[in-house]
C-alpha cells in the first residue's frame, strides 16, 4: 500500500509544525512545570480547525482526512505530548462519535462547537473501578420523564475541568453490556470536578475525577440509542488509538532529533560521540523504529479513511507505537547521560510523558489480547 502523502497532507504536516515551533515549544517547560492548562495553545488549536481535523466542513470542521489528523497529532506531540493529547481527544474521542452517532440536531448543538474550537470536549468511560473493563462501571443512568439521571463517578478524564461538553457512558440496564452513552454539558446541574491528578508526564493536560449526582440532562441527549454506549465506546477506541499511536510516534520523532543533535555535539575521547559506533546503533535502532511506527499508524488511518474496519490495525500501531517510543525515549536519554536526567534537557520530560502512551486507551496487555483475537479468528 502506497503511503506518499498528498498534497494537502503535505500542507498540514507543514503547518502544524510551523505553530509548533512557534507557540507551542516556547512554552512548553512553562506549563509542564506549573500543570496549568493552557488555554492560549487550546484557543489557537481551535483556531487552526485541529480540533475537528476530519470533521466536513458542513459540521465547523477542517473537512481533511484521518491520515491528517494523525499527522497533526503527531506534530503536536513533537512539541509538546500535552498538546497532542487535547487535541487528540476533541478529535476522536468527542467528534468522532458525535459525528458518527449523533443526530443532525446533535451535531449542530456540540459537534459544531467543538470542531469549530468554540468548545473544548472530554471523555468519560474509566471509573476507579473499572479500567481495562470497562463494561464494570457502576455509573448509571436512568430515564425520569423527559430527563436522564446519571449518578456515579468517573476518573482519568482528560480535558474535563475546561471541557463544555463530555461524552459519557452509563449503565442503564441489568445485563453487562447494557450500556449508554450521553452528551453531558458541563453546566449541567449535579455535575461536578471532583480531584485534579498530579500526574508524571503530560502535565499541562488536565486529568481529573468527576462526580454525577443526580445529575439531569435532557432525555434528547442520548447518543446513538439505548444500550449502544459498549459498542460505541469500543468502536470510538479503535480510532482513538490512532491518535495514541500518533502521540507516541510524535514524543519518539523529537526523541531522536534531541539524540542526534547531542550526539553531534557532545564530544568525549577527543571526538564527537556520534562518531561512537554504540551511539550510531541507538539513532539507527530509534530510525528504524519511528518509521515502521510511522507506516504502521498511517495505515490505521488510511482504513478509517476507507471506511474499512481497523481494530486489527489501530491496535497493533498504538501497541507498536507506544512501545518504541519507550525505546527511543530510554535510548535518548541514555545518549545524553547525566544531562538527560536533568530538567534543562527536553528528553527528561520525553521521558516521562510517553510513558501513559503505553497505558490509557487500552494498555499494551490489552492491546496485545485484541491482536491475539484477531490473530486466532476470534
Amino acid at each position: 500500500m502506497d503511503f506518499a502523502l498528498t498534497e494537502t497532507q503535505e500542507i498540514t504536516r507543514k503547518s502544524v509544525r510551523d505553530f509548533t515551533e512557534q507557540e507551542i515549544i516556547p512554552r512548553s517547560h512553562e506549563f509542564d512545570e506549573s500543570q496549568e492548562f493552557p488555554h492560549d495553545w487550546a484557543k489557537k488549536m481551535g483556531e487552526l480547525g485541529l480540533l475537528g481535523v476530519f470533521v466536513p466542513e458542513k459540521y465547523g470542521g477542517a473537512g481533511l482526512d484521518t491520515v491528517s489528523y494523525a499527522i497533526t497529532i503527531e506534530e503536536l506531540s513533537r512539541g509538546d505530548a500535552s498538546a497532542g493529547v487535547i487535541a487528540a481527544v476533541c478529535n476522536g474521542l468527542v467528534c468522532e462519535p458525535l459525528l458518527r452517532y449523533g443526530t443532525e440536531d446533535q451535531k449542530e448543538r456540540y459537534l459544531g462547537r467543538v470542531a469549530r474550537g468554540e468548545w473544548l470536549g472530554a471523555y468519560a468511560l474509566t471509573e476507579p473501578g473499572s479500567g481495562s473493563d470497562a463494561a464494570a462501571m457502576r455509573t448509571t443512568g436512568k430515564l425520569e420523564g423527559d430527563a436522564w439521571i446519571l449518578n456515579g463517578t468517573k476518573t482519568f478524564a482528560t480535558n474535563a475541568s475546561v471541557a463544555k461538553v463530555i461524552i459519557t457512558y452509563a449503565r442503564t440496564g441489568p445485563k453487562k453490556h447494557d450500556i449508554s452513552a450521553f452528551i453531558v454539558p458541563a453546566a449541567s446541574k449535579g455535575f461536578s470536578v471532583l480531584k485534579k491528578e498530579d500526574k508524571m508526564g503530560i502535565r499541562a493536560s488536565d486529568t481529573v475525577t468527576l462526580g454525577f449526582d443526580s445529575m439531569r440532562i435532557p432525555k434528547d441527549n442520548l447518543l446513538g440509542g439505548l444500550h449502544k454506549g459498549f459498542t460505541i465506546a469500543m468502536a470510538t477506541l479503535d480510532g482513538g488509538r490512532i491518535g495514541i499511536a500518533a502521540q507516541a510516534l510524535g514524543i519518539a520523532q523529537r526523541a531522536l532529533e534531541e539524540a542526534t543533535r547531542y550526539a553531534r555535539e557532545r564530544e568525549a575521547f577527543d571526538q564527537k560521540i556520534a562518531e561512537f559506533q554504540a551511539i550510531q546503533w541507538k539513532l539507527a535502532d530509534m530510525a528504524t523504529e519511528i518509521d515502521a511506527a510511522r507506516l504502521l499508524t498511517y495505515k490505521a488511518a488510511h482504513l478509517e479513511d476507507l471506511g474499512r474496519r481497523h481494530t486489527y490495525e489501530s491496535s497493533v500501531a498504538k501497541l507498536f507505537a507506544s512501545e518504541a517510543a519507550h525505546r527511543a525515549v530510554d535510548s535518548a536519554v541514555q545518549i545524553h547521560g547525566g544531562y538527560g536526567f536533568i530538567k534543562d534537557y527536553v528528553v527528561e520530560k520525553l521521558y516521562r510523558d510517553q510513558r501513559v502512551t503505553e497505558i490509557y486507551e487500552g494498555t499494551s496487555e490489552i492491546q496485545r489480547l485484541v491482536i491475539a483475537r484477531a490473530v486466532l479468528g476470534k
